[in-house]
């Protein structure tokens, strides 16, 4: 098993936080976002772990680890930048976003899937935008599944489908072997295919998002299989996010204990 951590952008509603930092740097009670993710990762026996870098790459130094550098993270997304270590794309893989903590049995659950694409979901997703203002909902990478728990819809934007939203892909997500292997084909197939236009919901094919590329999968009749939860884990995106997070793990840390 390894994990690829997607770490090119500054996070710019991050505002002056990110001025001098990459947002995956912010210390959140001591500890920086992404050791807390490298933590534990390598709790659970994770130690090849990989991370594409892009603004303020040179501040992106930890030991043990592999780097990509994604030298045009301002002008492509998600979905390009975790191209930049495509050859990471192979076996069994853990794929996430840097900007995101979230309680170790999240992983744990995760790595009990035995799917080709399985992505994790959270079920209880709209508590997170309790008293939450800085990140509108309709930005959240929601999730239509059936009774299977096979996605039918993914991505920004579900607005037609709101009613029957299920729940918010929170940016990590497993794939096997042969996972990898669909992935790969479908991304250099519709980056040939969507050179020119929009792609799925993103506007180009360069500035498209992970969900994009699942979205264009699943109407292909790829399997994409939810790996659901209720909460444990929170983005930050926003510094109203960043100071909400805080609370979290001080709550997380305490229940640990008892």
């Amino acid at each position: 098993m390894k994990a690829i951590i997607i770490a090119a952008g500054r996070g710019n509603r991050m505002n002056d936080l990110t001025a001098n930092s990459p947002k995956c740097l912010l210390e959140i009670n001591g500890k920086t976002i992404i050791q807390t993710q490298i933590d534990h990762l390598r709790s659970l026996g994770i130690s090849n772990i990989s991370v594409v870098k892009g603004y303020l790459q040179e501040k992106i130094c930890f030991p043990g680890l592999t780097y990509y550098l994604n030298d045009n993270y301002r002008q492509n997304n998600i979905l390009e930048s975790l191209f930049y270590a495509e050859e990471e794309l192979c076996d069994d893989v853990i794929i996430l976003y840097s900007d995101i903590i979230f309680e170790k049995r999240v992983v744990e659950k995760l790595l009990g899937s035995r799917h080709e694409i399985s992505i994790v979901t959270d079920v209880k997703w709209t508590l997170n935008y309790v008293d939450r203002h800085d990140h509108p909902l309709e930005e959240a990478e929601k999730v239509i599944f059936d009774e299977r728990f096979q996605v039918q819809k993914i991505g920004k934007n579900l607005k037609s489908y709101e009613g029957d939203v299920q729940g918010e892909f929170i940016g990590m997500m497993k794939l096997s072997g042969s996972g990898s292997d669909t992935m790969r084909e479908y991304y250099h197939s519709c980056k040939q295919k969507y050179s020119k236009g929009p792609f799925q919901r993103a506007s180009s094919f360069q500035l498209a998002y992970l969900t994009d590329l699942m979205q264009e999968m699943i109407d292909n009749s790829v399997i994409v299989h939810c790996i659901p939860i209720e909460n444990g884990w929170r983005e930050i995106d926003t510094v109203e996010d960043f100071t909400k997070a805080k609370f979290f793990l001080k709550t997380q840390k305490v229940k640990n204990m008892s």
